[in-house]
């Protein structure tokens, strides 16, 4: 009773991308019926509560490693059909990847670039925080992330990429208005501009100048996309961290100025993919790497 019955892993699957069991079945041609049965089944298999019955659907975290063996499984199944040449004529292979805005806006879409052409490969990219695409690995919803960690998710592997280097900078405008004074107290009463509320960028550079003290105002612009970022900065809305390659054609042309150029700081990436002996895969982890190489930091 060790085994796992692919057709019940299967199901487990289509009800969490589906998002209900109804949903499940139409996708599948069954019964809501059988597909209740088959998750019943597999859960009394594993011995473990495998979905939270919402609406939709949420694994748990014994039914993520459930979901993330069937992807993987879905994985291997494509790239033998193709190795045996039974893959429908034409079509591409689809590759998950999670990766954080600012490396998106800069060097990561000319990595996927340097994918060979005859890979005949599609990218579906889910961004998110470098410090919480792991979880999207964890979940299987992706099949590769860029993130900020390097201890590697279960059945993943991890390799560094480098270090993608931010500096403080602001406008003229706004420098001249707000940070007059010693830049560690100013610049814990300036507005900053933040990516979310999870952007602990700015507070981390403050407390850094306070010896551990408080961080940034709390007068914050809130821009989630890496390209208005930068714009709200350079118009002079609040000062913020910016990737050295975004920053640079701007402070080149006087649209923004140093706060403290000695002063940078780096946030170490990582690439995690899944354990698969999957060509598709290991195409795009080359690509990547060699692309990070020549971007970042070492």
């Amino acid at each position: 009773m060790t085994e796992l019955p692919l057709d019940q892993v299967r199901t487990l699957l289509a009800v969490v991308d589906e998002g209900t069991f109804d949903a499940a079945a139409a996708a599948l041609h069954l019964t809501p019926s059988a597909v209740s049965q088959r998750v019943k089944a597999l859960e009394q298999r594993t011995g473990r509560v495998l979905l939270v019955r919402t609406k939709p659907v949420r694994p748990t975290e014994s039914g993520e490693v459930i979901v993330r063996f069937a992807r993987q499984l879905a994985r291997l199944e494509r790239d033998a059909r193709t190795e045996l040449g039974m893959s429908v004529p034409g079509e591409s292979t689809r590759v998950s990847i999670a990766v954080n805005a600012d490396s998106l806006a800069t060097w990561f879409l000319p990595a996927l670039n340097r994918v060979p052409d005859g890979s005949r490969l599609t990218f579906e990219l889910h961004r998110e925080d470098e410090e919480h695409t792991a979880t999207l690995l964890r979940e299987g919803l992706v099949m590769a992330a860029v993130t900020s960690s390097p201890d590697a998710v279960s059945g993943c592997s991890v390799r560094p990429l480098g270090r993608m280097r931010y500096f403080a900078v602001a406008s003229p405008e706004f420098a001249d208005r707000w940070l007059g004074g010693p830049l560690r107290d100013a610049l814990a009463q300036a507005p900053s501009v933040a990516f979310d509320r999870r952007d602990s960028y700015q507070d981390r550079f403050v407390r850094s100048l306070r010896r551990g003290g408080g961080g940034a105002s709390p007068d914050r612009h809130y821009v989630p996309t890496s390209e208005g970022f930068v714009a709200t900065v350079a118009l002079g809305l609040g000062w913020g961290m910016v990737p050295d390659v975004q920053a640079e054609p701007l402070l080149a042309t006087g649209r923004l100025v140093h706060l403290a150029p000695d002063r940078p700081m780096d946030a170490p990436l990582y690439w995690q993919q899944w354990k698969l002996d999957s060509p598709a895969l290991a195409t795009v982890a080359e690509a990547v790497a060699a692309a990070a190489a020549e971007a970042l930091t070492s």
